[in-house]
C-alpha cells in the first residue's frame, strides 16, 4: 500500500455520524457498486439519473429522476444530501460550481472536473507537472491533424476532448488517408478534438488511487488490463512487473491525482513500453473498471475507500488478501433483454465472485456485470475467472 499525506493536519468528519447522506450523480454500475459499499457504513444513499430504473436507483431508498446538467434538478437532488459525488465525469463543471456556491459539499470538486473532463486540459495539467504523457495538441480542422502528423509522425490517435469512454471518441489514424473518416466519425465540426502520438506500448497498466479530503492518499496494486475493441476485457492483479517499475507506476498515479486536486477514488491508466518507460494515458475522476477486483481481493475496496474519502473518513488499507486476482467483464453481444443465463454453473466454480448490474437490456459491448476470481497464482485466478465468465450469457442464446 502506498500511503502519503500532503497536509499536516486533518479535518475528518465525525465517525459517529453514521447516517451520512451520500448523493451519487449517475445511476449505472459504478454508482450501484459505490452504493453497495456505502450501505454497510450506515449511509443513506440518494441517486440522480435520467431514468427511475437505473441499476443504482434500485438500491437507493430515495432517487431523483432528471437531467444532471439542469441546475434546478441538481439543486433539488443535493438538498437531500450531505455530500455529492459522481459516477462519471460528464456533469458540467460549471453546474457543480453552482452547487458548491450554494453551500453543498461536492467531491471531486468542480475545480477538479475542470482539469479532468476535457482530455486536452487534463494532458496540459499533467505535462505542466512534469509527468510523462504522449505528445498531444488540440486540433480545429483536418489540416491541423495533418500538421500534427508532420510533428509527431504516423500513426496518430484522434480523440474527442470530452465525453469519450470505452473507446467511444477515439479513432486511430494510420495515414493522411484516414483523416476524413476520423474527422467525420468524431464529428470534428461539432466537437472539440485533440490528437496524440501513438504509443507503441508493451502493456496497458492501471492504478486506482484514493485521495482523501485531508490529502491522505492510498494506491492499490498496479494491474495489467487487456482491451478488446477498446473496452476493458480483463484485469490481472497484480501486474507482472519488476518491483521498481511498479513503484514508479504507483508514484506517477499518485502524482497525477494530486495534480488535479482529486478527492475520492480515481483510475489512472498508463502505457508501459518495451524499453521500460511509462507514460500516463489518462485518468478518470471516479471509481474505475480496472479496480473492480478490489471488492474481493483487497482489504478495503476502491468503492468503500471512495465513500470514506468523500465523507472525510480515514482511508482503508489497499493490501491484497490473496496472491493473485483476475477480473473479466461480462459484455452484451446482442440487442435483447439482459436476462442472465448460466449463473448456477459460474457460481459452482471455486473462488469465483459474480456481480450482475441489474440492467434491463443488453447491447453489443454493454457492460452487464463482471466476474472476479482469486487464486494462489495468476494462472489459477485467470482460469477460474474466464471459466465463470464463459458460463454466463444474456438474452437469447447465439
Amino acid at each position: 500500500m502506498h500511503l502519503t499525506s500532503d497536509r499536516d493536519s486533518t479535518d475528518l468528519s465525525d465517525l459517529a455520524h453514521a447516517s451520512a447522506r451520500l448523493g451519487i450523480v449517475g445511476g449505472g454500475q459504478l454508482a450501484r457498486l459505490t452504493a453497495l459499499a456505502a450501505l454497510p457504513l450506515g449511509c443513506e444513499v440518494t441517486v440522480l439519473e435520467r431514468t427511475g430504473r437505473s441499476p443504482a436507483a434500485r438500491l437507493a431508498p430515495r432517487s431523483t429522476v432528471g437531467n444532471w446538467a439542469d441546475p434546478a434538478v441538481l439543486q433539488r437532488f443535493a438538498a437531500n444530501t450531505d455530500v455529492v459525488t459522481l459516477e462519471n465525469e460528464f456533469v458540467p463543471a460549471a453546474v457543480l460550481r453552482q452547487l458548491e456556491q450554494a453551500g453543498h459539499a461536492v467531491y471531486p470538486s468542480a475545480a477538479c472536473l475542470e482539469l479532468t473532463q476535457d482530455k486536452f486540459i487534463q494532458k496540459q495539467t499533467l505535462a505542466a507537472r512534469g509527468l510523462p504523457v504522449p505528445a498531444f495538441r488540440a486540433v480545429a480542422s483536418p489540416e491541423d491533424v495533418a500538421a500534427a502528423a508532420g510533428a509527431f509522425g504516423w500513426p496518430l490517435v484522434l480523440k474527442t476532448r470530452r465525453n469519450g469512454y470505452d473507446g467511444r471518441g477515439n479513432f486511430t489514424l494510420r495515414s493522411a488517408a484516414d483523416i476524413p473518416a476520423g474527422w467525420q466519425r468524431l464529428r470534428g465540426g461539432d466537437h472539440e478534438l485533440l490528437v496524440e502520438s501513438f504509443c507503441r506500448f508493451t502493456k496497458e497498466l492501471a492504478v486506482i488511487v484514493t485521495r482523501g479530503r485531508d490529502g491522505a492518499t492510498v494506491a492499490y496494486p498496479v494491474v495489467e488490463t487487456t482491451q478488446r475493441d477498446h473496452i476493458c476485457h480483463l484485469v490481472h492483479a497484480p501486474a507482472d512487473l519488476p518491483g521498481e517499475l511498479a513503484v514508479q507506476a504507483s508514484a506517477l498515479a499518485v502524482q497525477a491525482v494530486t495534480a488535479v486536486g482529486g478527492v475520492g477514488s480515481f483510475g489512472v491508466e498508463l502505457f508501459y513500453t518495451a524499453p521500460g518507460t511509462l507514460a500516463i494515458n489518462e485518468l478518470a475522476p471516479r471509481v474505475h473498471n480496472s479496480g473492480h477486483y478490489t471488492i474481493e481481493a483487497c482489504e478495503c475496496s476502491q468503492f468503500e475507500n471512495h465513500v470514506r474519502a468523500v465523507l472525510g473518513w480515514p482511508l482503508g488499507r489497499t493490501r491484497m488478501i490473496a496472491p493473485a486476482a483476475a477480473m473479466v467483464n461480462l459484455l452484451g453481444r446482442t440487442e435483447s433483454p439482459a436476462r442472465p443465463r448460466g449463473l448456477a454453473q459460474a457460481l459452482a466454480l471455486p473462488g469465483v465472485h459474480v456481480h450482475l448490474y441489474a440492467k434491463a437490456t443488453a447491447a453489443p459491448g454493454r457492460k452487464l456485470g463482471h466476474v472476479t476470481a482469486l487464486g494462489d497464482t495468476p494462472a489459477e485466478a485467470l482460469a477460474r475467472a474466464e471459466a465463470a465468465a464463459a458460463a454466463i450469457g444474456f438474452g437469447t442464446p447465439l
